[in-house]
């Protein structure tokens, strides 16, 4: 007769076998995903080596490319802008690419007449109204601004009067040129300084890719002055650093509009040595009337560097 101690035992019995059944499969589980994790492991360690091995390499690769570049550099564009004046118009653009822009710009032979630098606040929607109202107020008797309302256009088209010539003559006198100036510098547009002297070239430098909620319309009017300022002299180029041929970059928003990106020639890689040569044989193709769009990005239709 089975007893209810019996039972007891016999259940005891059964729950004890499955404890012990759990614990022993569990720790062959365990046995198994410890030698699965630490297999796993051992091969993530391998492939951080072999991408690390592989990242020196490419940098190795990299700094010999640059000093490569920086060696031929002056020879690529020894003579090509010989007398040429070339002005300066920087809107963001980073210090150091400006200093070896000017020193290649040097050795090409050009003569750098001066800069005019713009500050934020002329991408500043806010401010757009007024800017409109100066260009109007500030153009020298006899001159005019091209039949567009944008900013850009306006603003491109009062500084193309006054820093850049025709035929080699220039379109205003020095008193105008610096009434112009003075006004926009009172205004905060432009940085106080000393005005250019006139040129028939101008180049516009500028940074990356803009930021922020108007990110579009300041690059738009970078990218709409500078096409102005092609139209006022004998060519324009817009360069600018990494970014800048994105959506929201001044070089992006010009290669984005066929009209202008068929006459402006365009670089998106500055910061670079071979970027900055593609600026300077740029400015040269742009006095022989082509033009192309240089660098880096998908967007450069015409290669990394214009033919030497």
């Amino acid at each position: 007769m089975i007893s209810l101690r019996y039972h007891a035992v016999s259940l005891a019995a059964v729950f004890l076998a499955l404890a012990v059944g759990v614990v022993l499969g569990a720790s062959g589980l365990s046995d198994r995903l410890l030698a699965a994790v630490s297999l796993e492991r051992d091969d993530l360690q391998a492939r951080v080596v072999d991408l690390t091995v592989e990242r020196d390499a490419l940098a190795a690769e990299q700094r010999t490319g640059a000093e490569f570049a920086q060696r031929v550099a002056p020879a690529a564009v020894r003579g090509a802008l010989d007398g040429q004046p070339v002005v300066l118009v920087t809107s963001g653009a980073d210090r150091g690419d400006r200093e070896a822009v000017v020193a290649l710009l040097g050795q090409a032979g050009a003569r750098v007449t001066g800069e005019v630098e713009f500050t934020e606040a002329v991408g500043d929607p806010a401010r757009a109204g007024q800017l409109r109202e100066l260009t109007a107020q500030l153009l020298p008797s006899g001159a005019q601004l091209p039949a567009a309302s944008d900013t850009g256009s306006l603003a491109g088209g009062l500084l193309g009067g006054v820093l850049l010539t025709v035929n080699g003559q220039p379109q205003t006198t020095p008193d105008e040129t610096r009434a112009v100036l003075t006004g926009l510098a009172a205004a905060g547009f432009v940085r106080p300084g000393e005005p250019p002297a006139p040129a028939n070239l101008a180049l516009v430098l500028t940074g990356g890719a803009q930021t922020g909620i108007d990110a579009g319309d300041a690059a738009a009017v970078v990218a709409r002055l500078a096409a102005q300022l092609d139209r006022a002299g004998s060519g324009a180029v817009l360069a600018g650093r990494a970014d800048v041929a994105e959506a929201t970059g001044a070089v992006g928003v010009a290669r984005a509009d066929p009209a202008v990106a068929e006459a402006l020639s365009t670089v998106d890689d500055v910061h670079t040595v071979s970027g900055q040569v593609s600026t300077v044989l740029a400015l040269r193709q742009q006095l022989d009337g082509r033009s192309g769009s240089y660098g880096s990005a998908d967007s450069a239709a015409d290669g990394a560097t214009p033919a030497v």
